[in-house]
């Protein structure tokens, strides 16, 4: 079972260089455009849409990039 997240809790994720965390903003459930890059969502393939604590900067993740952390 995928896990789910709601908007406000902390998570944490991989990016290319390092781990960085942030907070979800929304859950996407339709296909969607953030920064010119489109955002395959679906019902049944939801994504997140979080925010870097660090630079501020938003982006989409599937659930099963993001870990649930306790602040």
């Amino acid at each position: 079972m995928t896990e789910q997240f709601n908007k406000g809790e902390h998570v944490e994720w991989n990016t290319s260089h390092c781990t960085t965390s942030g907070k979800v903003v929304k859950k996407l459930t339709s296909p969607t455009d953030i920064n010119d890059h489109h955002v395959a969502a679906s019902e049944d393939a939801p994504q997140y849409l979080v925010e870097s604590d660090k630079t501020g900067k938003q982006a989409a993740h599937k659930p099963d990039a993001l870990k649930r952390i306790h602040k």
